[in-house]
Formats: C-alpha cells, structure tokens, sequence
C-alpha cells in the first residue's frame, strides 16, 4: 500500500478524476505536466507517454530521479539515444518454462538471505506476477477423441515435480499466482482475462484510489502481443523480471518510435496472418530492432483487437521492442466482448480520455523517428519459411521458392541439396498398418497452433470453415500427416463447438490436443518411428506447416528441416495436400468422391460466411465462465501437494529443481571488472544464431551431455522429457548449451552438432566437455559470432548457460535485444566487431588466443576496446571492438557479477530491511 509521503505531486499533476459515475481517484495527468512547460507532450508517441506516465508516478528521487521525467518528456523524434529510461512496471507475467528457474533463482536468494541470517522474506516480489502453465503440453497423442485428456495426463506424470515447486512457490510468495495446465497460452490468458488496461491502487484517501495504466514485462518475447489492446509491456529475460520483481526498474534506452501508417483495408481472402507475416518481412527491412513500433492511421483504426494483438505478437519476429496500437474505441469494445464489467469498462475510457489518450492518431499529429507507409489492401495470402520468420512467400511462389531453397547452399539458407533430390520419396509403413509417402516436401507435421492466431476468431473459424467444405467434398489428410489443434484459451474450443466446426476439424485430424504452447515451441512430440526413420535414413527435406511465430531450424522437431507459418486455414489445406511443395493458386489440393480437382479457392469461406460465425465467438458469458475457479475446473492440479515453508528444501536427488551456483561463496563486496587473458573460442559461429542454438528447448538427446547426466541418475530415456522443462535444474542446462543438433560452429567446418576442437590440443569433443576442461586448466573462454546473434526466445538459459561454461565475453557482429541484455545480466561481456569485421574477414580458425588489455574497473558504456589476437604462429594483431554494455545501470550489475547479485547486495544493506 502506497503512503502518504510516496504520493507526490510534482507540477501539480496529481489531479482528480472523476468517472462518471459517482466514483472519483486521482491520478498523474500527461496534460498537466504538459501545461507546466515540460514539452509538447500532446505530440510524443502514445507509447511514449504511457512510459512517461510511469517514470512521473514513480518519480521518487531515487530509482527514478526528476532528470527522467523532463528527459523523457522532451523526447525528441531523431536525436541521439543515450538516455536510459527507469520504467517501473505494474505487474509481469510469467510461463513455466522461464518462471521455473526464475522460482529457482527466487529461492536461492532466499536460501543465501537465510545463510547469512537475514530474514528469507527480503525475497518478495513487490508487484503482481502471473504464472501461467503452458509450455509444458506435448503432442504425444493425436488424430484421437480423447487425445486431451492423454496429453494432460502425460504432462502432469512427467512434470509433477516442477508442478509441486510451483505450489511451494504459490505459498512462500504473497504476490505470487499461478494459472494451472490445461487453461490456455499465456498470451491469449493475458488478452482474454489478466489484462485490465487501467489498475488502481490505494491512496491516502481510502475513498478515492489511485489509477493508472496497466503495463508490464513478461519472461516470453511474444509479451507484446498485449501492445494490441493499448497495453505497453514486452518481452525480458528471466534475469530482468527477478530485478523488476524485486523493486528495481526495467532500464531501456530512450528508443526511436517508427510510426507504421496503415492505410485502406484487407482484400477478400487476406487474413490478419498474411498482414502480420507482410509486415514482419517490411520492418526487417526498416530495421526497427531495439525500437518501438506504434501503427496509426484509418488502415490501424479498423483493424479489430484480434488483428492488432496477431501483428503486435509478431513484434520479436520483425525485431522491435513493442508494436503498438493506441488505445481507442476497438479496445473498449474487445473489453466488453470478453467479459470485463461495465463498471471497469466506463473507467477504462474515462481514464484515457482525461489523459488526451483516446482514438487512433491521424497523420500529422504524433512525431515519429520515422514513418513507414502500407496499403492493406496490397496484402497478399502468405506464408513465412522455410527457416525465418520474416522470409514472406507469396502463395503462388512456394513451389518455386521450394525448388530454389533446397538447391541453395547451407551457408546461404539453404538445404544444398541436389535438384535430383525434388520429388523424391520412400513409402513406409506406419505403427497403424497405413502406408505413407514420405519424401521432399512432404507435409509431415500440420499444427494449429500459439497464441498468435488462435486468439483471433476470424483465422480459427475460417480454418473451421474450410475444413467443412474439405469433409463435405470427401477430402482426406494423407496418412503420415501429424495433425492437432492447440488453442490459445477454451473459449476457442466453446466456439468451434457452438459452429458446429469442431465435428469437420476432427473429421480432418484436427482433434483438440490441448491448451499450450505445443508445436510452436517445438513441443509437437515424436513423429511415427517409420516417418522419422526415412527421414533422417535419406536425410530428407520434409516439412511442417503451423500456425505459429517462429520456425527456426531443429525448433519444430529436430528431424523436420523445412518449417512454414502460416494461417490456421493455409495450415488446414497444406495437411489436406500432404506436401509444401505447391503452387495452391492452380494446383489442386485434392480429388473429391467423383475424382474431380479440388482447388484453394473451393474450399476458402467468404468474409459474409465469417462475418455471420464471428458474432457467435466473441460472448461476454463465455470469458466469464471459463476465466473463473481455475482449481475447481483442474482436479489433477489438486491432487498436487503442495510443499511449505518460506525457505525451500532442496533435494539433491532430483533431477529437475537444484540450486543454481549463482549464489554460491557470496559476499557483500562485489567482484569488481578483472581482466582477460590469453582466452580461448570455446565456438566460432555464422550469422542468425538462435537462443535455441544456444540453449535448446526441445528433446534431449541419448548421446548428449544432458543426456548421460540423466542416464547417470537412473532416469530412464523414455522420461527424458524436454530441456525446457529441466530449466529448474543448472546440471541438466549447462550441458545443454550449444548442443542444438543444428549448431554449426565454423571450427569444425560448419558440421553440425554441439562440437568444438579444444586448444591447443586440437581434440574434437562436444563443448560442455571441452569447457568443463578449460575450467580445469584455468583457461577463460570467448564466443565468436556474427549477425543477430542470440535471435528467438527470450530464453534466459542461453545466457546462463554460457556463463556457467566459462564463458566471459561474447565477440559478435551484432546482438538480438533481450540477448545482448540477458548476457550482462549473467556478467558476461557483449562486445561488437566493428562495421564490414568478422571471423571470416579475420581469418580465426580457433586456434589464437585472446586479450583484451584494457578491460577494467574504468569500463563505460559502449566504450570501445581493443581486442588482441595471437595466432598459433605468434603473429599478433589487434582490432576494435565495441562494449554493449548499453548504459551505465548495466556497468554496475557487470560489476557485480550479474543483475541478481546486484539486487541481492542492495536487499541486504538497505538499512531500512533490517537485520
């Protein structure tokens, strides 16, 4: 509860708002602090304001100084960005994949606060945190009634130790909450019910609470998806939310804003997917990487929540910080449609109207760095692949672009392959009897599938559209095709259901496999023995059609190269096909009963045909009734026990929750900047490596590192599960960093596999062993690499995982945000090549030593540094190279050691914790 004293009221900005309604609160007025002379406010990005809104709250004169609110106030559309900016969040959220080690690290604090004598409570989150359980849902069963119910059982049997770790965690944290398996995605549960827009907070007049804006981070890149309904938050490192948690602000560059003018409407046929993929391929090209994105204009304005919230999820994809929509009337609307009371409702538009926030900015009325112009009316039906989100293909490209991706080499995005090898294929016999064709191009896995689709109404009742049309003309899923449909929240089963859709989607397959994640995030499960066999037998290029975000390499399923996104009804018709290799604008997908072609344009439902359906999927009671008495609806989450206590007990025997070393001969005195010497490249790597390269989600291989650690200890390969759901467990991730099956580390030549030659020996072995025998020599580590590294999930481990093989600085040509801030986090040194230097221009082969003389206790942001390399022949060169240690808060948690050791020292000697 906020005290008097923290209540300030700085320019006179705390006024009184007054609702409508005989309910009155203050709150901290953007116009007021306008009319006290702080700048044109009225003029600065709709995102902007709402962080300054923010930083003038919070304004205490400690974490956010007066300086931050003049600075952000005066933002200027194109100066040079070197103010950072102490944005103080209303709440974060969290899934289970990243909120398990961050419990874990939450933990660990409180165990060493513990050892030292303080008192364990000093770890407390300071804000709400939602965790929501959705990462851990695999495909194991499908094509079957009752493929839900296996799945879910499947995920608690394999997962009930984390789920009692998370119950522990619902009881020693006052603030902290958890929403079980089985009810949805994060993102979508954000949208549809944890999202307010405007929250309230006590005030020292009990009659008239604060109110303010809804914002927060979350442990997941596709956080922004709730950018679609006027909510500022993005995704952060595991590392950052702990900061954020525990009182410090989340500090970010002031950054450029590309106002994105969206002009005229969709043609007939283009969904919010093919806008959303059109747009992740144009801003790529704009380069909006580390800025805010903020959509305006007439084309913005009637783009309903559920397109605004596809294409902001899609901002990681496209490499901004957020993309925004303002908050206008669409927003009030979705609000109402998904259950949220009138009362709060009325609230909700009288706050933003008293702060000059209502309605969608028009051309000229808002300062942008940058403005970037489309037609939606020129959006096109799309699909994104073969390897990157942002490689958009036209539909009636795909054959072409197929032919020329499989020919292209490796190094260049391709297969290298030869054109011998399109069209060929084997037939094998499945585990039911059927046989299936399996070649170049076949579809393998069809998935329905994330957040970033199955919240929109629009795409999924048009897949259910298609897929009766499909049935009713007696079209058939070739076998061999791994068919499922995973949505985002049960309101979108309630719908298909009430349409009648449901039956013709399971007629196809498309049975309902559960709530999660699944497929999107390479939880799609094992593809039948036989498939998997001939394809990695004659190392096919097969391919997987989803609905999803992100369709990096070895992320869908390891065996399965080519993966394409797409929309849920594309996603239906490529099953139907059986193959991705189709030109769909002539081609048929099919034959009907009378042996008759079947075309695309057969079977796609008409805007009057969802325009009728669309009315029946967004109801108020529907959101009402399934967002309510999680526990009850959940009997499997009871059965979980909940451990007690404030302090955990950790059991040396498991395999999925230890406590991590970061806390390990912890001292209040931090380590100070030591130097680095005669270094060794623990890898040297190309460009787009991916946070899943660095620290795979997926299966854990037999023959791994992780793998024999798990042998070792009794587990079993068949309960192996997941390196995603081993987080909790630093013996079980450390072994797992670098060991994608897909890493190509340049060393070796590009082989595959997570191998690296140790030096000066010259032994190949896999890196998690070669580095555990650098630390036994004493022998610092660096990692090479080159452009957009560290791309994909905001994944924590990758970070983590690095330090913990010794690694102390990462050398590249550039960084993926939340990468770049996840590397300082865990003290690891980013630094940049400069402009046109790389590997290959320098000529490294991994055998040189490395330097870097001037590392010290003077180091300051984005200072550059000379980077010495001695060859094996004994010639010395040297070059610069650039700190990414972006801003001076960042200095003192490198200083530190990392972010949390930081807090954790500012925990224990604020005089006001006591003892």
């Amino acid at each position: 509860m906020k005290s008097m004293n923290k209540l300030h009221n700085l320019w006179n900005t705390l006024q009184l708002l007054d609702v409508g309604d005989g309910r009155q609160g203050w709150f901290y007025s953007l116009p007021q602090l306008e009319a006290a002379g702080l700048g044109p406010i009225s003029r600065l990005p709709v995102s902007i304001r709402l962080v300054l809104e923010s930083v003038l709250r919070n304004c205490d004169g400690r974490r956010v100084p007066e300086s931050a609110v003049r600075a952000l106030a005066a933002w200027q559309p194109r100066a040079p960005r070197t103010e950072e900016i102490p944005f103080v969040v209303a709440r974060i959220v969290l899934q289970d994949f990243t909120g398990v080690p961050l419990l874990v690290d939450l933990a660990a604090m409180r165990s060493a606060v513990a050892r030292m004598g303080r008192d364990p409570r000093l770890i407390e989150p300071l804000v709400p945190v939602d965790l929501v359980v959705d990462h851990s849902l695999q495909v194991d069963v499908y094509g079957t009634a009752d493929a839900l119910q296996r799945n879910l059982e499947l995920e608690f049997q394999r997962n009930r130790e984390r789920y009692e770790f998370l119950k522990w965690g619902m009881q020693a944290f006052q603030t902290f909450r958890v929403i079980p398996p089985g009810i949805g995605i994060i993102h979508q549960v954000n949208l549809e019910y944890l999202a307010r827009g405007v929250l309230e907070a006590p005030s020292p007049d009990p009659h008239k609470p604060l109110y303010y804006p809804d914002t927060l981070v979350g442990t997941d890149s596709h956080t922004t998806m709730i950018n679609g309904l006027g909510i500022v938050g993005w995704g952060v490192g595991g590392i950052e939310a702990e900061a954020g948690m525990l009182g410090q602000p989340v500090y970010f560059l002031t950054p450029d804003v590309v106002g994105v003018h969206l002009t005229g409407s969709l043609p007939e046929g283009a969904t919010a997917t093919d806008l959303a993929l059109t747009l992740t391929q144009l801003l790529r090209r704009t380069k909006v990487v580390g800025k805010f994105v903020e959509f305006f204009g007439p084309g913005a304005a009637a783009l309903p929540v559920v397109d605004r919230a596809t294409i902001a999820n899609m901002a990681p994809e496209y490499g901004a910080t957020m993309g925004f929509f303002p908050i206008d009337e669409k927003c009030v609307e979705y609000l109402r449609a998904t259950g949220r009371t009138e009362d709060h409702c009325r609230l909700y538009e009288a706050y933003y109207r008293a702060q000059a926030l209502w309605g969608m900015p028009q051309p000229g009325q808002v300062d942008y760095s940058l403005v970037v112009e489309l037609d939606l009316s020129t959006v096109t039906p799309s699909v994104a692949g073969p390897k990157r989100p942002q490689d958009r293909i036209e539909l009636p490209d795909l054959r072409r672009e197929f032919f020329r991706a499989l020919q292209k080499p490796v190094t260049d995005g391709g297969f290298g392959k030869s054109r011998q090898e399109y069209g060929r294929s084997v037939t094998v016999r499945l585990t039911n009897g059927r046989r299936a064709k399996v070649g170049t191009g076949t579809v393998l896995i069809a998935a329905i599938t994330s957040c970033t689709n199955t919240s929109n109404p629009s795409v999924m009742l048009a897949a259910g559209l298609l897929a009766q049309k499909a049935v009713e003309r007696g079209l058939k899923v070739p076998p061999g095709v791994k068919t499922s449909l995973a949505p985002g929240s049960r309101v979108v089963s309630e719908y298909l259901k009430r349409t009648g859709l449901q039956k013709a989607l399971n007629r196809l397959g498309f049975h309902v496999v559960g709530y999660g994640c699944t497929t999107c995030i390479g939880n799609s499960g094992p593809l039948d023995p036989a498939v998997e066999q001939a394809v990695q037998q004659h190392d096919l290029v097969a391919a997987a059609v989803l609905s999803g975000n992100r369709n990096f390499e070895a992320r869908i399923h390891p065996a399965i190269k080519a993966n394409f996104l797409m929309s849920p009804p594309l996603v239906v018709a490529f099953a139907l096909a059986g193959r991705a290799d189709i030109d769909m604008s002539c081609e048929p997908i099919g034959f009907d009963r009378q042996g008759r072609p079947v075309f695309l344009a057969d079977l796609w439902p008409t805007a009057a045909e969802l325009r009728q359906l669309l009315e029946q999927a967004l109801q108020p009671d529907l959101f009402r009734k399934l967002y309510r008495n999680f526990i009850q609806q959940n009997p499997k989450w009871n059965e979980i026990p909940a451990p007690t206590g404030l302090v955990y007990q950790w059991s040396p025997d498991s395999t999925y929750i230890q406590e991590p070393p970061f806390f390990e001969d912890f001292t209040l005195e931090p380590p100070g900047i030591p130097p680095l010497k005669e270094a060794r490249a623990l890898g040297i790597f190309g460009d787009s490596v991916t946070t899943d390269h660095i620290s795979p989600a997926g299966a854990i291989k037999k023959d791994s590192p992780a793998g024999r650690y798990l042998l070792e200890r009794g587990v079993a390969f068949a309960d192996f599960n997941s390196y995603g759901s081993r987080r909790g467990n630093d013996r079980v991730m450390t072994r797992g960093t670098f060991a994608n099956v897909r890493i190509k580390n340049l060393m070796l030549g590009g082989e595959e596999g997570g191998y690296t030659l140790l030096q000066p020996d010259g032994t190949k072995m896999a890196i998690y062993d070669a580095a555990m025998e650098y630390q036994r020599r004493g022998v610092p580590l660096v990692v090479i690499a080159g452009h957009e590294y560290g791309t994909g999930s905001s994944r924590d481990w990758a970070a983590k995982g690095t330090r913990l093989l010794g690694v102390r600085a990462v050398i590249a040509r550039s960084f993926e945000r939340i990468h770049r801030s996840n590397l300082v986090g865990m003290g690891v040194l980013p630094l940049q090549f400069p402009e046109g230097v790389n590997a290959q221009s320098l000529g490294l082969q991994g055998t040189e030593l490395y330097d870097l003389p001037d590392l010290g206790p003077n180091l300051q942001p984005q200072q550059f540094l000379t980077l010495r390399i001695r060859r094996a022949n004994g010639h010395e060169e040297t070059i610069p190279v650039q700190c990414r240690i972006d801003t001076p808060i960042e200095i003192d948690y490198y200083r530190h050691g990392g972010i949390l050791p930081y807090v954790l020292r500012q925990l224990l000697t604020d005089g006001k914790n006591g003892a």
